[in-house]
């Protein structure tokens, strides 16, 4: 796979808990087509995985870059 470009980098860790998923979303959103984000994080995010299913359901690819312990980063694609 080539080398992805990243439009906005989060790590989930330096934000409040009652935002994450809100800050999360609100990068996404912003993202063009063809746009990635990378989301890096101390657990696992299947939670956000879920809820991005549910809410966007069909604009969005999920890809493990990196499954921890200790860091699990992801690359989130808008369609």
């Amino acid at each position: 796979m080539e080398e992805l470009q990243f439009t906005a980098k989060i790590h989930a860790p330096e934000i409040d808990p009652r935002n994450r998923h809100p800050r999360i979303f609100e990068v996404f959103d912003g993202l063009k087509s063809g746009e990635f984000m990378e989301l890096s994080n101390d657990h696992d995010p299947k939670p956000l995985h879920y809820q991005l299913m549910i809410e966007r359901e069909g604009t969005f690819t999920w890809e493990y870059l990196k499954q921890g312990p200790p860091t699990w980063c992801i690359a989130i694609g808008k369609k």
